[in-house]
């Protein structure tokens, strides 16, 4: 029963109708809803999401009223907002959503209407809105905006009706709509890039996390990226068989896919610092190199697995540096240069695919693999280059025992 049994019979209409929607709700507590049959189930759900948009901008009215009384006031709230996420323990995010679309309805009657009848969600009342007040300096329009918009919220969801209401000029006012999308999409871009984020810590566990925000635009650039790494097509390849099998890339596929993105990115297209490229120095014993197991380290102080390292050192140049009994450098050689665009194009087209015995990916999907390592005078040259995909190149470098490494070392060419 509600806890306010008078508003039944008398007190303000709004009163009356909370206190039997308390009562009512709390008939229902116990009653099961498994022996709803399929029909009745399909029904009531579309009808409750119309009560529940009734009941939130009854909702909205009620903390409009309460902001007028100023009832922040009375417990020493800084602003609405806090006082809403106090006496009803939301978040304060939520309760800044809340005031919002309690000022949002309050200046559109049409649309606050069409709420409280169910005919709208809040979802689609916070688009409306502001697709109308986006018509900045043409009141005259706004009006025939916000009745086109909500006769469309019957057919679509708050996504499309975003969309519809940057180009909502198309409709009221054509002349005008292309400025109008070209205008809001600047201002929208704008605000995109002012809060443009990116943070990223590691746990000392061997993990990294991050959280970033960027614009649609340059994500939409990342997930095509990353989608064409994480393909099917792409992981099977490079993979092996059986790896990955899947259509649509799961985030652990997508996680992998991001680690070679960053990688492969080519860095003679990133800004200089300090007068040189921007370079991330490895540093580890001959031995290592040569295939010995103690770890290597890198400039920003993370230590990685002689593996990890030998892989790094074999697709980017080598700093032959001289050290003393405390590891002060005296004496740092010159960085030997990458295979060039010319020279993968000429091991591309002599050897075609990856030269494993068992892998047949294709050459734009390889590596190129020095067959005589660095450490041992390998030459950046076309004589001295294998092609291996990227599951057959980590291998070649992790140390797995399997005849890659015999095979890549007699290596005769596979066309």
């Amino acid at each position: 029963m509600s806890k306010h049994h008078d508003d039944h019979r008398d007190g303000h209409p709004v009163a009356r109708f909370v206190a039997l929607l308390e009562a009512e709700l709390a008939v229902l507590v116990d009653a099961p809803a498994w022996s709803l049959d399929a029909a009745a189930t399909a029904d009531l759900v579309p009808r409750l999401a119309q009560v529940v948009a009734g009941v939130q901008e009854l909702e909205a009215r009620v903390i409009g009223q309460a902001g007028v009384l100023d009832l922040p006031g009375t417990i020493g709230a800084r602003s609405l907002t806090a006082w809403l996420a106090r006496v009803t323990r939301v978040t304060g995010g939520e309760a800044s959503r809340k005031v919002r679309l309690a000022g949002d309805l309050a200046a559109h009657e049409a649309t606050r209407v069409a709420m409280a009848s169910g005919r709208v969600h809040a979802e689609q009342a916070r688009v409306i809105v502001a697709a109308v007040g986006d018509l900045d300096g043409q009141h005259h329009l706004r009006d025939k905006a916000e009745e086109h918009l909500l006769g469309e919220a019957a057919h679509h969801d708050a996504h499309d009706l975003k969309t519809l209401g940057r180009r909502i000029l198309e409709t009221i006012d054509p002349d005008q709509a292309d400025e109008h999308e070209a205008k809001l999409l600047e201002a929208e871009e704008a605000r995109a890039r002012k809060r443009t984020t990116f943070t990223l810590w590691d746990d000392g566990e061997g993990l990294a996390h991050g959280r970033f925000t960027m614009p649609s635009a340059q994500a939409s650039v990342l997930r095509k990226a990353l989608a064409a790494i994480a393909a099917p097509k792409h992981v099977r390849a490079t993979g092996g068989a059986g790896t990955y099998d899947h259509e649509r890339p799961t985030p652990e596929r997508l996680g992998q896919a991001f680690c070679e993105y960053v990688e492969r990115y080519p860095t003679d297209r990133l800004p200089t610092m300090g007068g040189t490229s921007a370079t991330v120095v490895v540093t580890m014993t001959l031995e290592t190199l040569r295939g010995g197991l103690a770890a290597a380290h890198l400039d920003t102080g993370a230590a990685v697995s002689p593996g990890q390292a030998r892989r790094m050192a074999c697709e980017a140049g080598i700093i032959p540096a001289v050290l003393d009994g405390q590891g002060h450098v005296l004496d740092l050689g010159r960085k030997r240069r990458f295979h060039t665009p010319a020279q993968r194009l000429s091991i591309g087209l002599e050897q075609q695919h990856c030269q494993h015995p068992t892998c047949t990916t294709p050459a734009a999907y390889c590596h190129t693999h020095h067959t005589v390592p660095w450490s041992e005078g390998g030459r950046t040259d076309t004589r001295d280059a294998v092609l291996l995909c990227p599951f057959h190149h980590h291998r070649i470098h992790g140390g797995v025992r399997d005849d890659t490494r015999a095979t890549v070392a007699s290596y005769p060419l596979r066309t």
